[in-house]
């Protein structure tokens, strides 16, 4: 006997407001710090093989698809740390009305990406 009832909320019907969206990147964010951090190994490897594998990553550093990755991984560093004093806040049982939680994601987002370009004109 077929159901004739809506399947809602889906995603053709349903947007998530910005918090939401914030709480997945989170996740994934974490998720791509988890991989990172494994190259981030594989890299320390490289240094303390010696020189010429020392010298090979330098190389492989300066191809754009791996740079691109290198800053990928230092804004999910960044996004993670800001959502993480984020929670840190909502642990000491603060900014929980509405107004609160939509320009704490925008100053997270804001602090994550200022956070990241700092960083990276710290490197370069």
């Amino acid at each position: 006997m077929p159901h004739n009832r809506p399947l809602s909320p889906h995603l053709q019907i349903y947007t998530l407001p910005l918090t939401g969206i914030i709480s997945i990147s989170h996740r994934i964010t974490g998720v791509f710090l988890a991989v990172g951090l494994i190259a981030f190994i594989f890299i320390l490897a490289q240094v303390k093989s010696g020189m010429l594998s020392y010298l090979e990553l330098q190389t492989l550093l300066q191809v754009l698809p791996i740079q691109l990755l290198l800053s990928g991984f230092i804004y999910a560093l960044m996004f993670h740390l800001c959502h993480g004093i984020r929670h840190l806040i909502w642990d000491a049982g603060k900014s929980f009305s509405r107004e609160t939680l939509m320009r704490y994601a925008l100053i997270e987002i804001f602090l994550s990406f200022i956070f990241t370009v700092l960083t990276l004109v710290i490197l370069l």
